[in-house]
């Protein structure tokens, strides 16, 4: 099955199933969400942690 026959049958599934085309948009809308939400979240968790060592660091600094 190439391309555009997929195409054309997602297509024909959207046009005559609406309960697929609800399901269709939702997952293109909500998906990029989530991804982008892990990754700042992700994010936020490594400068929170750097944050702390940095200031473990200055309350208890190593001697040499």
């Amino acid at each position: 099955m190439d391309l555009n026959s997929f195409l054309h049958k997602l297509s024909l599934m959207t046009v005559y199933n609406p309960i697929f085309s609800i399901v269709l948009i939702s997952a293109i809308w909500f998906i990029p969400g989530i991804l982008i939400r892990r990754m700042a979240e992700r994010r936020s968790a490594t400068l929170k942690k750097k944050s702390q060592e940095e200031k473990l660091e200055r309350l208890y600094p190593k001697t040499k």
